[in-house]
Protein backbone atom coordinates (compact mmCIF):
# COMPACT_ATOMS: atom_id res chain seq x y z
CA UNK A 1 0.00 0.00 0.00
CA UNK A 2 1.35 3.72 -1.16
CA UNK A 3 1.44 6.31 1.50
CA UNK A 4 -1.59 8.42 2.07
CA UNK A 5 -1.41 11.55 1.41
CA UNK A 6 -3.48 12.00 4.13
CA UNK A 7 -1.09 11.13 6.59
CA UNK A 8 1.95 13.94 7.09
CA UNK A 9 5.12 13.22 5.33
CA UNK A 10 8.80 15.10 5.14
CA UNK A 11 8.80 18.17 6.14
CA UNK A 12 5.21 18.75 6.93
CA UNK A 13 4.17 19.19 11.07
CA UNK A 14 2.39 17.86 13.10
CA UNK A 15 0.43 14.25 13.51
CA UNK A 16 -2.50 14.93 11.50
CA UNK A 17 -4.94 14.42 14.32
CA UNK A 18 -4.03 10.68 14.84
CA UNK A 19 -4.86 9.22 18.43
CA UNK A 20 -3.93 5.86 17.92
CA UNK A 21 -1.37 3.23 16.02
CA UNK A 22 -1.78 -0.48 15.94
CA UNK A 23 1.12 -2.30 14.56
CA UNK A 24 1.01 -5.73 14.16
CA UNK A 25 -0.12 -8.83 12.23
CA UNK A 26 -2.65 -6.96 9.51
CA UNK A 27 -5.54 -8.39 7.67
CA UNK A 28 -7.74 -6.10 6.08
CA UNK A 29 -10.86 -7.84 5.84
CA UNK A 30 -11.22 -7.21 1.84
CA UNK A 31 -11.78 -10.50 -0.06
CA UNK A 32 -8.63 -10.94 -2.06
CA UNK A 33 -6.23 -9.43 -0.13
CA UNK A 34 -3.43 -11.11 2.13
CA UNK A 35 -2.56 -11.25 5.49
CA UNK A 36 0.34 -8.10 6.11
CA UNK A 37 2.90 -9.55 8.81
CA UNK A 38 4.01 -6.56 9.91
CA UNK A 39 0.98 -3.96 9.26
CA UNK A 40 -0.12 -0.50 10.94
CA UNK A 41 -3.54 1.01 11.26
CA UNK A 42 -3.38 4.82 12.26
CA UNK A 43 -6.47 6.27 14.06
CA UNK A 44 -7.70 9.52 14.34
CA UNK A 45 -11.03 10.28 15.72
CA UNK A 46 -13.82 8.12 14.25
CA UNK A 47 -11.91 7.21 11.02
CA UNK A 48 -8.73 5.35 9.78
CA UNK A 49 -6.89 7.83 8.52
CA UNK A 50 -4.01 5.30 6.85
CA UNK A 51 -3.47 1.39 6.76
CA UNK A 52 -0.55 -0.62 5.45
CA UNK A 53 2.69 -2.59 5.67
CA UNK A 54 4.71 -0.82 7.96
CA UNK A 55 7.59 -0.62 5.93
CA UNK A 56 5.41 2.10 3.61
CA UNK A 57 4.50 4.23 6.70
CA UNK A 58 5.44 7.63 5.58
CA UNK A 59 8.18 9.35 7.32
CA UNK A 60 7.94 11.78 9.62
CA UNK A 61 4.67 10.81 11.29
CA UNK A 62 5.51 11.14 14.68
CA UNK A 63 2.56 8.78 16.86
CA UNK A 64 3.07 6.18 19.57
CA UNK A 65 2.72 2.89 18.01
CA UNK A 66 1.36 -0.30 19.91
CA UNK A 67 2.94 -3.37 19.22
CA UNK A 68 -0.25 -6.25 19.14
CA UNK A 69 0.01 -10.02 17.89
CA UNK A 70 -3.15 -9.60 15.33
CA UNK A 71 -5.40 -6.97 13.79
CA UNK A 72 -8.99 -7.54 12.61
CA UNK A 73 -11.45 -5.15 11.42
CA UNK A 74 -14.60 -4.78 13.53
CA UNK A 75 -17.52 -7.58 12.53
CA UNK A 76 -20.58 -7.06 11.27
CA UNK A 77 -23.55 -9.44 11.33
CA UNK A 78 -26.60 -9.62 9.48
CA UNK A 79 -28.89 -12.00 11.05
CA UNK A 80 -28.71 -11.75 15.60
CA UNK A 81 -31.45 -11.78 17.64
CA UNK A 82 -30.44 -10.46 20.82
CA UNK A 83 -28.01 -11.40 23.56
CA UNK A 84 -26.84 -11.00 27.36
CA UNK A 85 -30.89 -12.45 28.01
CA UNK A 86 -32.50 -9.53 25.92
CA UNK A 87 -34.17 -10.74 22.71
CA UNK A 88 -34.01 -7.61 19.98
CA UNK A 89 -38.04 -6.18 20.66
CA UNK A 90 -39.98 -3.20 21.46
CA UNK A 91 -37.75 -3.02 24.25
CA UNK A 92 -35.38 -0.74 23.57
CA UNK A 93 -33.17 -0.54 26.97
CA UNK A 94 -32.79 -4.52 26.40
CA UNK A 95 -31.42 -3.89 22.43
CA UNK A 96 -28.99 -1.53 23.18
CA UNK A 97 -27.50 -3.64 26.08
CA UNK A 98 -27.48 -6.85 23.65
CA UNK A 99 -26.39 -4.58 20.60
CA UNK A 100 -23.42 -3.36 23.00
CA UNK A 101 -22.69 -6.33 24.14
CA UNK A 102 -21.99 -7.86 20.75
CA UNK A 103 -20.19 -4.96 19.73
CA UNK A 104 -17.73 -5.28 23.24
CA UNK A 105 -16.72 -8.77 22.09
CA UNK A 106 -16.16 -7.88 18.30
CA UNK A 107 -19.20 -7.23 16.35
CA UNK A 108 -19.29 -3.76 15.80
CA UNK A 109 -21.99 -3.73 13.25
CA UNK A 110 -25.23 -5.71 14.21
CA UNK A 111 -28.89 -5.86 12.19
CA UNK A 112 -31.25 -6.35 14.75
CA UNK A 113 -33.53 -9.97 13.57
CA UNK A 114 -37.43 -10.04 14.42
CA UNK A 115 -38.92 -13.35 14.09
CA UNK A 116 -42.76 -13.84 12.81
CA UNK A 117 -45.01 -12.27 14.93
CA UNK A 118 -48.40 -10.38 14.08
CA UNK A 119 -48.40 -7.24 12.30
CA UNK A 120 -49.02 -5.43 15.46
CA UNK A 121 -46.27 -6.50 17.28
CA UNK A 122 -44.13 -5.80 14.24
CA UNK A 123 -44.55 -2.42 13.73
CA UNK A 124 -44.90 -1.94 17.40
CA UNK A 125 -40.59 -3.56 17.72
CA UNK A 126 -40.02 -1.26 14.30
CA UNK A 127 -41.15 1.94 15.61
CA UNK A 128 -39.08 1.45 18.88
CA UNK A 129 -36.40 -0.20 16.99
CA UNK A 130 -35.60 2.43 13.92
CA UNK A 131 -35.01 4.66 16.79
CA UNK A 132 -31.42 2.34 17.53
CA UNK A 133 -30.81 2.24 13.53
CA UNK A 134 -30.98 5.99 13.21
CA UNK A 135 -28.95 6.96 16.91
CA UNK A 136 -26.04 4.12 15.61
CA UNK A 137 -27.10 1.63 18.46
CA UNK A 138 -27.82 -0.79 15.36
CA UNK A 139 -26.93 -1.13 11.88
CA UNK A 140 -30.38 -1.86 10.35
CA UNK A 141 -33.44 -4.33 10.78
CA UNK A 142 -33.76 -7.83 9.66
CA UNK A 143 -37.54 -9.59 9.30
CA UNK A 144 -37.55 -13.12 9.29
CA UNK A 145 -40.43 -13.59 8.19
CA UNK A 146 -43.57 -13.91 8.64
CA UNK A 147 -44.09 -14.66 4.65
CA UNK A 148 -41.93 -17.97 5.04
CA UNK A 149 -43.16 -21.79 4.87
CA UNK A 150 -44.88 -23.45 7.74
CA UNK A 151 -43.21 -26.69 7.16
CA UNK A 152 -39.94 -25.44 7.55
CA UNK A 153 -40.41 -22.55 10.43
CA UNK A 154 -38.36 -23.85 12.76
CA UNK A 155 -38.26 -21.85 15.96
CA UNK A 156 -40.90 -19.74 14.82
CA UNK A 157 -44.50 -19.49 16.07
CA UNK A 158 -46.86 -21.19 12.64
CA UNK A 159 -49.40 -19.12 14.20
CA UNK A 160 -47.55 -15.88 13.51
CA UNK A 161 -46.80 -17.13 9.58
CA UNK A 162 -48.66 -15.95 7.12
CA UNK A 163 -49.12 -15.67 3.09
CA UNK A 164 -47.34 -12.69 1.56
CA UNK A 165 -49.50 -9.49 1.65
CA UNK A 166 -48.02 -6.20 -0.17
CA UNK A 167 -49.68 -4.18 2.28
CA UNK A 168 -48.50 -5.21 5.45
CA UNK A 169 -45.37 -5.48 4.15
CA UNK A 170 -45.38 -1.55 2.65
CA UNK A 171 -46.27 -0.77 6.13
CA UNK A 172 -43.85 -2.09 7.86
CA UNK A 173 -41.52 -0.57 5.15
CA UNK A 174 -43.00 2.76 5.87
CA UNK A 175 -42.85 2.08 9.61
CA UNK A 176 -39.53 1.50 9.40
CA UNK A 177 -38.21 4.91 7.55
CA UNK A 178 -35.37 3.44 5.67
CA UNK A 179 -34.02 1.02 8.98
CA UNK A 180 -35.03 -2.12 7.02
CA UNK A 181 -32.30 -3.69 5.05
CA UNK A 182 -33.33 -7.29 4.91
CA UNK A 183 -36.34 -9.57 4.43
CA UNK A 184 -36.17 -13.27 4.88
CA UNK A 185 -39.21 -14.94 2.90
CA UNK A 186 -40.10 -18.60 0.84
CA UNK A 187 -40.14 -18.68 -2.38
CA UNK A 188 -43.56 -20.23 -2.78
CA UNK A 189 -45.22 -17.42 -0.68
CA UNK A 190 -48.01 -15.86 -1.90
CA UNK A 191 -47.28 -11.97 -4.26
CA UNK A 192 -43.73 -13.51 -4.22
CA UNK A 193 -43.05 -11.07 -6.83
CA UNK A 194 -44.93 -8.23 -5.72
CA UNK A 195 -42.54 -8.63 -2.37
CA UNK A 196 -39.56 -8.75 -4.14
CA UNK A 197 -40.80 -5.49 -6.09
CA UNK A 198 -41.06 -3.64 -2.40
CA UNK A 199 -37.83 -4.71 -1.08
CA UNK A 200 -36.23 -2.90 -4.56
CA UNK A 201 -38.21 0.09 -4.10
CA UNK A 202 -37.45 0.89 -0.17
CA UNK A 203 -33.46 -0.79 -0.93
CA UNK A 204 -34.55 -4.35 1.18
CA UNK A 205 -32.27 -6.78 0.53
CA UNK A 206 -34.89 -10.42 -0.33
CA UNK A 207 -33.18 -13.06 1.51
CA UNK A 208 -34.55 -16.90 0.79
CA UNK A 209 -34.93 -18.93 3.77
CA UNK A 210 -37.38 -21.41 5.75
CA UNK A 211 -38.30 -22.46 2.35
CA UNK A 212 -40.00 -25.86 1.08
CA UNK A 213 -39.25 -24.99 -2.33
CA UNK A 214 -38.01 -26.98 -5.10
CA UNK A 215 -34.75 -26.15 -7.47
CA UNK A 216 -37.48 -25.21 -10.42
CA UNK A 217 -38.70 -22.57 -8.12
CA UNK A 218 -36.09 -21.39 -6.93
CA UNK A 219 -34.87 -20.91 -9.88
CA UNK A 220 -37.86 -19.10 -10.92
CA UNK A 221 -37.54 -16.99 -7.89
CA UNK A 222 -34.01 -15.69 -8.78
CA UNK A 223 -35.39 -14.33 -11.70
CA UNK A 224 -33.82 -16.21 -14.64
CA UNK A 225 -32.40 -19.87 -15.36
CA UNK A 226 -29.17 -20.54 -13.43
CA UNK A 227 -27.53 -22.58 -16.11
CA UNK A 228 -24.13 -24.28 -15.15
CA UNK A 229 -21.49 -23.16 -17.34
CA UNK A 230 -23.52 -20.53 -18.77
CA UNK A 231 -22.22 -17.15 -18.29
CA UNK A 232 -25.14 -15.51 -19.85
CA UNK A 233 -27.72 -17.18 -18.03
CA UNK A 234 -26.82 -16.54 -14.55
CA UNK A 235 -30.04 -14.18 -14.97
CA UNK A 236 -29.74 -13.09 -10.85
CA UNK A 237 -31.53 -9.73 -10.60
CA UNK A 238 -30.46 -7.38 -7.97
CA UNK A 239 -29.14 -8.20 -4.58
CA UNK A 240 -30.17 -11.34 -2.89
CA UNK A 241 -29.00 -13.38 -0.18
CA UNK A 242 -29.89 -17.04 1.27
CA UNK A 243 -31.02 -17.38 5.34
CA UNK A 244 -28.89 -19.77 6.93
CA UNK A 245 -28.13 -22.07 4.11
CA UNK A 246 -28.95 -25.48 4.77
CA UNK A 247 -30.75 -24.93 7.83
CA UNK A 248 -34.97 -24.94 7.02
CA UNK A 249 -34.73 -25.59 3.66
CA UNK A 250 -34.83 -29.20 2.13
CA UNK A 251 -31.55 -31.18 2.20
CA UNK A 252 -29.85 -31.44 -0.98
CA UNK A 253 -30.55 -34.92 -2.62
CA UNK A 254 -29.33 -36.46 -6.21
CA UNK A 255 -32.96 -36.56 -7.28
CA UNK A 256 -34.76 -33.61 -5.54
CA UNK A 257 -31.87 -31.27 -5.09
CA UNK A 258 -33.91 -28.50 -3.65
CA UNK A 259 -33.17 -24.62 -3.64
CA UNK A 260 -29.36 -25.28 -2.39
CA UNK A 261 -27.46 -26.45 -5.06
CA UNK A 262 -29.61 -23.77 -7.09
CA UNK A 263 -28.47 -21.11 -4.53
CA UNK A 264 -25.09 -21.84 -4.56
CA UNK A 265 -24.69 -21.92 -8.43
CA UNK A 266 -25.85 -18.34 -8.34
CA UNK A 267 -23.69 -17.75 -5.94
CA UNK A 268 -20.84 -18.40 -8.07
CA UNK A 269 -22.57 -17.15 -11.55
CA UNK A 270 -23.17 -13.69 -9.86
CA UNK A 271 -20.79 -13.37 -6.38
CA UNK A 272 -21.47 -9.75 -6.38
CA UNK A 273 -25.44 -10.43 -6.04
CA UNK A 274 -25.92 -13.27 -4.02
CA UNK A 275 -24.56 -13.80 -0.41
CA UNK A 276 -24.53 -16.88 1.45
CA UNK A 277 -25.35 -17.01 5.13
CA UNK A 278 -23.65 -19.39 7.11
CA UNK A 279 -23.60 -20.39 11.29
CA UNK A 280 -20.41 -21.60 11.41
CA UNK A 281 -21.34 -22.56 15.52
CA UNK A 282 -20.24 -26.48 14.83
CA UNK A 283 -24.46 -26.78 15.76
CA UNK A 284 -25.85 -25.63 12.60
CA UNK A 285 -23.31 -26.89 9.68
CA UNK A 286 -20.43 -29.75 9.95
CA UNK A 287 -17.41 -28.47 9.29
CA UNK A 288 -17.22 -30.41 6.35
CA UNK A 289 -20.24 -28.27 4.67
CA UNK A 290 -18.35 -24.68 5.88
CA UNK A 291 -15.27 -25.68 3.82
CA UNK A 292 -17.07 -27.17 1.15
CA UNK A 293 -19.02 -23.46 0.61
CA UNK A 294 -15.98 -21.43 0.84
CA UNK A 295 -14.14 -23.23 -1.35
CA UNK A 296 -17.12 -23.37 -4.05
CA UNK A 297 -17.99 -19.73 -3.84
CA UNK A 298 -15.08 -17.82 -1.75
CA UNK A 299 -15.50 -15.32 1.27
CA UNK A 300 -16.93 -12.33 -1.57
CA UNK A 301 -20.19 -14.50 -1.26
CA UNK A 302 -20.49 -15.84 2.01
CA UNK A 303 -21.89 -13.82 5.56
CA UNK A 304 -20.79 -15.85 8.53
CA UNK A 305 -23.74 -15.03 10.83
CA UNK A 306 -24.26 -16.14 14.65
CA UNK A 307 -28.35 -16.19 14.59
CA UNK A 308 -27.41 -15.52 18.06
CA UNK A 309 -30.66 -15.49 20.60
CA UNK A 310 -30.65 -14.07 23.76
CA UNK A 311 -28.73 -16.71 25.61
CA UNK A 312 -25.13 -15.16 23.75
CA UNK A 313 -22.72 -13.90 26.65
CA UNK A 314 -25.19 -16.35 29.19
CA UNK A 315 -25.03 -19.62 30.80
CA UNK A 316 -27.07 -22.44 29.91
CA UNK A 317 -30.72 -21.95 30.80
CA UNK A 318 -34.16 -21.00 29.96
CA UNK A 319 -35.19 -18.18 27.68
CA UNK A 320 -37.58 -17.08 24.79
CA UNK A 321 -37.63 -16.12 21.14
CA UNK A 322 -40.07 -14.44 20.24
CA UNK A 323 -43.15 -15.98 21.89
CA UNK A 324 -41.59 -19.51 22.19
CA UNK A 325 -39.79 -20.85 24.75
CA UNK A 326 -36.17 -21.93 24.93
CA UNK A 327 -33.46 -24.38 26.68
CA UNK A 328 -30.49 -24.20 26.30
CA UNK A 329 -27.82 -26.99 27.31
CA UNK A 330 -24.51 -27.15 26.69
CA UNK A 331 -24.53 -23.99 24.44
CA UNK A 332 -27.14 -25.70 22.69
CA UNK A 333 -30.39 -23.58 21.97
CA UNK A 334 -33.23 -25.68 21.12
CA UNK A 335 -37.48 -25.37 21.86
CA UNK A 336 -39.22 -26.64 24.85
CA UNK A 337 -41.09 -29.55 23.65
CA UNK A 338 -44.51 -30.55 24.22
CA UNK A 339 -45.24 -32.41 27.55
CA UNK A 340 -44.66 -36.19 26.95
CA UNK A 341 -42.65 -35.47 23.68
CA UNK A 342 -39.31 -37.03 24.07
CA UNK A 343 -38.23 -35.90 20.27
CA UNK A 344 -35.80 -32.64 20.94
CA UNK A 345 -36.93 -29.42 19.96
CA UNK A 346 -35.89 -28.11 17.13
CA UNK A 347 -32.50 -25.65 17.06
CA UNK A 348 -33.71 -21.96 18.22
CA UNK A 349 -31.00 -19.73 17.22
CA UNK A 350 -27.35 -20.11 18.53
CA UNK A 351 -25.11 -18.78 21.62
CA UNK A 352 -22.26 -17.82 19.76
CA UNK A 353 -20.33 -14.86 18.94
CA UNK A 354 -19.16 -14.30 15.19
CA UNK A 355 -15.64 -13.98 16.44
CA UNK A 356 -16.08 -17.40 17.69
CA UNK A 357 -17.33 -18.74 14.67
CA UNK A 358 -14.20 -17.10 12.44
CA UNK A 359 -11.96 -18.69 14.95
CA UNK A 360 -13.67 -22.26 14.26
CA UNK A 361 -13.58 -21.24 10.38
CA UNK A 362 -9.59 -21.04 10.63
CA UNK A 363 -9.70 -23.85 12.86
CA UNK A 364 -11.51 -26.34 10.39
CA UNK A 365 -8.73 -25.43 7.29
CA UNK A 366 -10.94 -21.79 5.99
CA UNK A 367 -7.63 -19.33 4.85
CA UNK A 368 -7.29 -16.65 8.07
CA UNK A 369 -8.13 -13.75 5.71
CA UNK A 370 -11.47 -15.91 4.00
CA UNK A 371 -13.18 -16.22 7.31
CA UNK A 372 -12.47 -12.19 8.01
CA UNK A 373 -13.92 -11.32 5.29
CA UNK A 374 -16.68 -13.43 5.18
CA UNK A 375 -17.83 -11.87 8.34
CA UNK A 376 -16.75 -8.23 7.54
CA UNK A 377 -16.64 -6.54 3.80
CA UNK A 378 -19.00 -9.51 2.63
CA UNK A 379 -21.56 -8.45 4.77
CA UNK A 380 -21.16 -5.24 4.75
CA UNK A 381 -20.85 -4.93 0.89
CA UNK A 382 -24.38 -6.48 1.22
CA UNK A 383 -26.08 -4.22 3.25
CA UNK A 384 -24.50 -1.73 1.59
CA UNK A 385 -22.99 -0.45 4.53
CA UNK A 386 -19.37 -0.09 2.94
CA UNK A 387 -20.65 2.92 1.76
CA UNK A 388 -19.86 6.76 3.10
CA UNK A 389 -22.73 7.56 4.86
CA UNK A 390 -24.66 4.39 4.44
CA UNK A 391 -24.59 3.55 8.34
CA UNK A 392 -26.89 5.44 10.06
CA UNK A 393 -25.24 7.96 12.91
CA UNK A 394 -22.00 7.97 11.18
CA UNK A 395 -20.77 9.41 8.04
CA UNK A 396 -17.73 6.35 7.21
CA UNK A 397 -18.19 3.23 5.85
CA UNK A 398 -17.78 -0.06 7.51
CA UNK A 399 -16.82 -3.71 7.17
CA UNK A 400 -12.88 -3.09 6.30
CA UNK A 401 -9.33 -1.87 7.61
CA UNK A 402 -9.38 1.14 4.81
CA UNK A 403 -8.60 4.90 4.39
CA UNK A 404 -11.57 6.57 5.56
CA UNK A 405 -13.10 3.99 6.83
CA UNK A 406 -14.82 3.89 10.66
CA UNK A 407 -12.18 2.54 13.22
CA UNK A 408 -14.10 -0.43 13.59
CA UNK A 409 -10.87 -1.99 15.00
CA UNK A 410 -10.10 -5.33 16.73
CA UNK A 411 -7.35 -6.43 18.85
CA UNK A 412 -6.67 -10.20 19.20
CA UNK A 413 -4.32 -12.82 19.87
CA UNK A 414 -2.81 -15.16 17.43
CA UNK A 415 -5.40 -17.63 18.32
CA UNK A 416 -8.17 -15.15 17.67
CA UNK A 417 -9.19 -14.32 21.14
CA UNK A 418 -10.26 -10.75 22.03
CA UNK A 419 -8.04 -8.42 23.74
CA UNK A 420 -9.56 -4.72 22.50
CA UNK A 421 -12.27 -3.57 20.36
CA UNK A 422 -12.78 -0.79 18.70
CA UNK A 423 -15.50 1.52 17.62
CA UNK A 424 -15.13 4.32 15.89
CA UNK A 425 -12.21 5.12 17.36
CA UNK A 426 -13.62 4.18 21.02
CA UNK A 427 -12.23 1.59 23.45
CA UNK A 428 -15.21 -0.72 24.49
CA UNK A 429 -15.26 -2.93 27.72
CA UNK A 430 -17.69 -4.88 28.90
CA UNK A 431 -18.28 -8.42 31.21
CA UNK A 432 -19.19 -11.57 29.92
CA UNK A 433 -22.58 -12.22 31.61
CA UNK A 434 -23.47 -15.43 33.45
CA UNK A 435 -26.82 -15.00 34.47
CA UNK A 436 -28.98 -17.94 33.92
CA UNK A 437 -32.97 -18.61 33.62
CA UNK A 438 -33.36 -15.19 32.36
CA UNK A 439 -36.77 -14.84 29.77
CA UNK A 440 -37.54 -12.38 27.99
Amino acid sequence: MRADPGVPGPGQSGNGGIELGLRGRLITGRPGETVIDDGTVLIAGERILWCGPTAELPAGVDVDTQQVPVILPGLVDVHCHGAVGRTFSADAEGARLAAAYHAAQGTTSVLASLVSAPSSVLLEQIAVLRELVQDGTLAGLHLEGPFIAKSMCGAQDPAAIIDGDPELLRQWLEAGQGTLRSLTLAPETAHFGDLVALCRRYGVVPSLGHTDATAALTREALGGAIEAGAASAGAVTGTWSATHLFNRMPPLGHRQPGPIPVLLQAAVDAPDRMVLELVADGVHLDPEIVRMVFGLVGPGSIALITDAMAAAGMSDGHYTLGSLDVLVQDRVARLVPGAGDAIPGAIAGATSLLLDNVRRCVEWGVPLADAVAAASSTPARLMGLDRRGAAEGSPYPVGSIARGYRADVLVTTEELELLQAYRAGASLTQERKTRADHSV
